[in-house]
This record gives structure tokens, sequence and C-alpha cells, in this order.
């Protein structure tokens, strides 16, 4: 009962201001949600308040990449990474190194204007012949952007109409319940803040993660000694081959005297 004649009082207190002042509308939200208790003059949409086209609207993309490769100098394909860091005025948000014992691995995660992605995944990876994994990733995401903007403005224009809802209260209860309503609301706005805080930040800035592979010395000739044996067998199979072409007619009769002394000994027995 303390409560609901509490809450009619600040209605009550709130339709005396908004029908003696030209204070506009306002809203009172109560534990179970938001009311209004003033209906607000109905206004047509100004030229600049029309949303615009769907074509009009400019996309909001998030871009990710992986890519990892193979390199024979782990010092010089880092260098060319951070050189293109430089240029593009990108930056550097994790650095890893790993040594195994068969192989040395740095991965870089960078952070590169968006429009820049392009043209620093291409100098990066200038030379590369064959990448062991490569994966680009595009997130469409106007309409959570577009979405979490609306929700913002609207609840920074409530806030702002308890704002003055508070300069005219008259108790103190009055006053500590809006205040109880505008910290609630604070809160909502802030986390809706740092949320599009962040869809602006990815927007902005892709992430491009690279990793640089430089086998141990020890694999690299085994694996060398494994190629190398495997091309010389070959060719010396191909080999065989044209041998086998250049001396045929000596075959056929070595063939040939085989037979004969098989049916010769044959004969000769019977």
């Amino acid at each position: 009962m303390i409560y609901f004649a509490k809450n009619f009082y600040v209605i009550f207190l709130f339709t005396i201001l908004s029908c003696s002042g030209n204070s506009g509308s306002f809203n009172y939200a109560s534990e179970e949600g938001v009311s209004d208790y003033s209906e607000a003059p109905v206004m047509a949409p100004s030229p600049e308040s029309e949303e615009p086209e769907p074509d009009q609207i400019e996309r909001k993309l998030i871009t990710e990449g992986r890519v990892s490769f193979e390199t024979s100098n782990i010092n010089a394909s880092r260098d060319k990474i951070l050189q293109a860091v430089t240029k593009y005025k990108a930056y550097i948000s994790l650095d890893e190194e790993f040594n195994y014992s068969e192989e040395f691995r740095n991965t870089i995660t960078v952070r590169i204007p968006s429009e820049n992605f392009d043209a620093f995944l291409n100098e990066a990876t200038q030379g590369v012949e064959k990448f062991e994994s490569k994966e680009i990733n595009v997130k469409d995401v106007t309409e959570e952007f577009l979405d979490v903007q609306a929700r913002l403005k609207t609840k920074k224009e409530l806030e702002t109409r308890y704002l003055e809802l508070l300069k005219k209260a008259n108790s103190v209860s009055d006053m500590l319940e809006i205040e109880r309503q505008i910290a609630q609301l604070r809160s909502e706005i802030e986390s809706i803040e740092g949320r599009l805080n962040y869809l602006k930040n990815r927007v902005t800035f892709s992430t491009l993660t690279l990793t640089l592979i430089q086998r141990s010395a020890r694999e690299n000739e085994f694996g060398k000694k494994f190629k190398n044996g495997f091309v010389n067998g070959w060719n010396n199979f191909i080999y065989f081959f044209v041998i086998l072409t250049n001396i045929w007619p000596f075959i056929l009769i070595l063939i040939g005297m085989v037979l004969g002394i098989f049916w010769y000994s044959k004969k000769k027995k019977k």
C-alpha cells in the first residue's frame, strides 16, 4: 500500500507538472516496466528523420582472417610484416613464439584499418608460394549496428525526460524514486554504449592472424634427402625403359636363344 501510494503520488505530481507547464511529456518507470502517463503530440516526420533507403545505408562489415605458411627465414618474414604494420597504420595486438623440437612458430595478430586489409595481406605474404592454411571471413553487422544505435537514442531521450521530472519533484521520496529509475536507466545506457563501441572498433579495424613456420635443420635435411631419393628413383626408372628401347633387338635374340636351348634339351631327352 505504501509503495502504491508513493507511485500514485509521483504519477499525480507528474500529471500536474505536465498540465501546468510547457515541459513536454515524460515517462515514469515502475518495477514492472516503463509506462506513459501523458500523450505526446504527434509530429509529422521531417525530411531529416526519414529512414534511409536500404541502398543508401553504409554497410558495417567485420573482417577477420587467419593465414599460416612455411618460411625458410622466419626473421625476414617477420620484418616484412612489421614494415607493413607501419606502412598501413596497423598495430600488433598479439605476438607469440613457440619453439618445438622440429619447428619454430611465430603467431602475430594484427589490427588493420579495414580499408587497408587487402593491401596489407598481399604485402605481408608477398613471396609465399603455398599457404598451409588461409581463411578470410566477412560478417555483416549492419542490422545489429542500427538496432543498437536506435536503442541507445531511445534510452538517452528517456533519461533526459527523467532528469526534467527530477527537477520538479517536491519531496525527498519522489526524488529518491526517480533517481533510482535514472540509475537503472544509466546502467542500461552504459551497457548499450559498450556494445556499440565494440562494434565500431571491430568494423573500423579488421583482424588478421599470421602464423610463420620454420622447420628445423634436421627435419629439412631429412625432407630434402627423401625428396631427392624419390626423384632419383623415378629418373632411374625412366632411364631403365630408355635403355630397353635401345637394345630391344638384342633382347629378342636372347629370348630366341633361350627358347632354342630349352627346345633342344627337351627333344634330346625324348
